[in-house]
């Protein structure tokens, strides 16, 4: 069963992405370390205790359609009751709003526990934070007034309609529509898929944000508009009105996360109402949508890294319990004898252990980075002036990285926990096999883990001219010189062989850029998903090795011998990804004639 790594979680975040310096700094107000320590501890325990639980049950019987009505599993909607009446998900929201104000830091290192629990509950209040962002930042102030204390509260849920059956990635060509109406609101039609807890009866009402398209906007993305459309429409005092002309026509059968509805959802065909037609409220300007819509899935594109987190913790938790217990064969230089016959418990051999040492770095290091994007968020918000935009481009240039490397990182530990348990890894029973199946969303979820590389390449490493990202590289290795002067034998070959992943990564990082100033577009992407993995693996190197030297300092050494292996054993891998980077592209054109 999953125990939430409080310990681990507030080390990572205090002493390796920065939460620890902000706090003594005075620049997160009156945070202190014990209030830290007591959400981390609470939220752990409910992740723990009441989330974990009901996992098994929720991929078990899932989410259905019973008489037209969504039925999540059972016990789900008064784990909710609790979870919303424990305030959780008003942790950054505005005071103003009901909401606590505390660092996104604190948020996210949440949502690992809930997504640990159970990613498949954690997505619908996933949802309704990122809702609640965009309408925070982009509604007008009686939107504000009338929805926000409600979706803050947990009372009511949030979600996020963009895709259509024809249009995924590519919004442009989107074809739910909006009409303006006298009274100044409009009336939405169209169909959406994938929408995520699009529809359910735990809480007495749904706000959708819906993307459609007025009759006179500009084609593609620069005509699309974002509409609040609420389940059901909300009285002058507060209460509820009528059912809104929406509803939801079917649930998908999916490969994991069952216990979330993933809803096809149908607006303005004159199911409900007394005309059809949806009636929604616009959020910010017409036809300037998608930018609105940005705000939500930039949180939600760190929130999803986070699942990946979530995924390899409980993955790598299962794994090892698996492998402690497990006796099978007699590993080289194992003696016990007991009841096992002789035989060694599957964790003393040479091959699970390299398993499960490597599930482990990738946690750590994806963690780590994860945590140090929500930093840099909360220092854009803190800071002001030439300050505040430089942590407001590290956390644009970390968030593609951070959301690619976390959920690559799920789906690669979820993988080798199966394969430590064996055969009773693809056995569900186990529940190993879980974890990959419900991991397997995160890399398309917000954007594909290819998109995002290419936006970490045309759009995040040119920012400042490539100022941002050549002054991050110089402070990785600033951290890499520290681990050097330690002179600690247990760091093994770690400094020159983190000293070599960021020579990788700075040569592919000038290559590219130059690329792109030579107008060689091309070239560029048909490097950059290997570009983007190969910067996570420079900082999951890096950050490990911070960590080892807090660690030091705090009179400890249990991260350095994870660092070392982590430098050893898996770092080496950005010498490849460099080649294939630099030297891939002309190749990869030439086998695209395969497809013609």
């Amino acid at each position: 069963m999953y125990k939430a790594p409080v310990e681990e979680i507030a080390f990572t975040l205090k002493h390796v992405a920065g939460l620890a310096k902000a706090i003594d700094e005075g620049k997160l107000g009156d945070l202190s370390d014990d209030l830290v320590d007591a959400i981390l501890s609470e939220a752990g325990r409910f992740a723990s205790d009441e989330v974990a639980p009901l996992a098994e049950i929720g991929d078990t019987q899932g989410a259905r359609m019973v008489d037209g009505k969504v039925i999540v599993p059972d016990g789900w909607a008064d784990l909710y009751r609790h979870w919303a009446e424990g305030g959780w998900n008003s942790l950054t929201a505005a005071e103003e709003f009901g909401g606590q104000a505390l660092p996104h830091m604190l948020n996210v290192a949440a949502l690992e526990m809930w997504n640990s629990g159970s990613m498949a509950f954690a997505l619908g209040p996933t949802l309704t934070m990122g809702a609640v962002d965009a309408v925070t930042v982009h509604g007008a102030d009686s939107l504000k007034q009338t929805y926000l204390p409600k979706m803050v509260s947990g009372e009511w849920t949030g979600t996020m309609n963009l895709t259509e059956p024809h249009a995924g990635s590519d919004l442009g060509v989107m074809k739910s529509r909006a009409e303006r109406r006298d009274d100044g609101t409009y009336r939405i039609f169209g169909q959406k898929i994938f929408i995520t807890w699009g529809e359910h009866e735990i809480t007495e009402n749904i706000i959708h944000l819906v993307l459609a398209r007025l009759p006179d906007a500009p084609a593609g993305t620069r005509g699309i508009s974002l509409f609040l459309v609420p389940k059901f429409l909300v009285n002058d005092d507060g209460s509820l009105g009528a059912r809104n002309d929406l509803h939801c026509h079917s649930l998908e059968h999916k490969l994991g996360i069952h216990g979330s509805p993933t809803c096809t959802m149908i607006y303005g065909d004159g199911k409900f109402g007394d005309e059809p037609g949806a009636i929604g409220y616009l959020i910010g300007e017409e036809n300037k949508g998608l930018n609105c819509m940005f705000t939500m899935m930039n949180n939600a594109r760190l929130a999803v890294g986070m699942q990946g987190v979530a995924i390899c913790e409980a993955a790598t938790q299962k794994a090892v319990q698996y492998a402690k217990d497990r006796t099978q064969g007699k590993a080289p230089g194992w003696t016990g004898q007991g009841q096992t016959g002789g035989m060694s418990p599957i964790i003393e051999h040479p091959d699970v252990a390299r398993m499960l040492v490597t599930m482990k770095a990738l946690t750590q290091g994806a963690r780590a980075i994860c945590y140090v994007c929500a930093h840099a968020t909360d220092m854009s918000h803190h800071e002001a002036g030439d300050t505040a935009r430089h942590w407001a481009e590290r956390a644009a240039l970390l968030t593609p990285i951070a959301k690619s490397f976390a959920t690559d990182a799920g789906v690669e530990v979820a993988s080798l926990g199966i394969q430590t348990h064996g055969g009773m890894g693809f056995i569900e029973e186990t529940g190993a096999a879980r974890f990959w199946r419900d991991s397997r969303i995160a890399p398309i979820y917000e954007g594909t883990n290819g998109i995002q590389a290419a936006d970490l390449v045309t759009r995040k490493l040119p920012l400042s001219n490539g100022a941002q990202v050549r002054g991050f590289i110089d402070e990785l290795r600033d951290i890499v010189a520290a681990v050097r002067a330690s002179n600690l034998d247990g760091f093994g070959e770690t400094a020159d062989r983190l000293d070599a992943s960021l020579a990788d990564l700075d040569e592919t990082t000038e290559w590219l850029l130059s690329q792109l100033a030579a107008g060689n577009a091309s070239a560029a992407l048909a490097g950059a998903t290997p570009y983007q993995r190969l910067f996570g693996l420079a900082l999951t190197g890096v950050y490990l090795a911070k960590g080892a030297l807090a660690d030091e300092e705090h009179g400890r050494d249990h991260r350095l011998a994870l660092c070392r292996f982590a430098a050893e054993n898996i770092i080496a891998e950005t010498a490849a990804l460099k080649d294939r980077v630099i030297n891939g592209a002309a190749s990869l054109e030439a086998a695209r004639a395969l497809f013609a």
